[in-house]
């Protein structure tokens, strides 16, 4: 599953937002928010649906009371969020000829876009998500802040986990592995490495002890 989610937030001069047209008539539209373009691929399952719902919510891309970017979520803000199902996003380009066979069917796609906005709602505040009309053509006006684009991919299917909080673990003793190699050898590594001083220490008092033996 691929998505790309636009950063939208305003301040109180300026609001930026997002509508969905079908002809002439408005059929969704949000103020300060993320839009959401989801591409729903064939091999696409509940917990790619999942991982797409926690990373929307949690991605941390507005900024904080004291103005620190990159430092709130969606939900932190308790801005809304503006979703459209996006199979484009599933292309393949054969030449120079666009190819959407990875794309989940339309029929089965519906059923997977609705399971994907009734999980948001659950997780979120039902009220604040929105969503344009399933597979009408539309015209999709975005004021995109920044400009900030963020694409996001689920785990390939099949990976040896998907499981969020085990995914964090290895990342974390990944990330340790590769600061300790770049310190280089800890304190406990170089004491070990230091025995030879310690061996001549003995072996001097040894040897002061023979000789002061061997004195009359």
């Amino acid at each position: 599953m691929w998505l790309v989610s636009w950063q939208l937030f305003g301040s109180e001069s300026f609001v930026s937002f997002v509508s969905f047209l079908v002809g002439e008539e408005q059929i969704s539209a949000i103020g300060r928010g993320i839009c959401v373009l989801l591409g729903i691929s064939l091999e696409d399952t509940q917990k790619e649906l999942e991982h797409m719902v926690r990373k929307i919510l949690n991605l941390r891309v507005f900024e904080d009371e004291s103005g620190k970017n990159w430092s709130k979520s969606v939900m932190d803000k308790q801005y809304e969020v503006l979703c459209v199902s996006q199979f484009t996003l599933q292309c393949v380009l054969k030449g120079n000829k666009p190819d959407f066979h990875l794309a989940m069917p339309t029929e089965q796609a519906e059923s997977f876009y609705n399971s994907f906005l009734e999980q948001l709602r659950k997780t979120y505040r039902p009220e604040l998500i929105k969503d344009g009309k399933f597979g009408a053509y539309m015209q999709v006006h975005i004021q995109n802040d920044g400009p900030v684009t963020i694409e996001l991919e689920s785990p390939a299917p099949g990976a040896a986990t998907s499981d969020p909080k085990q995914l964090s673990k290895l990342e974390k003793q990944q990330q340790r592995k590769e600061k300790s190699r770049a310190r280089g050898p800890s304190e406990s590594s170089k004491e070990r490495n230091a025995p030879r001083k310690e061996d001549r220490s003995a072996s001097s008092g040894a040897e002061g002890d023979v000789s002061s033996e061997r004195e009359p």
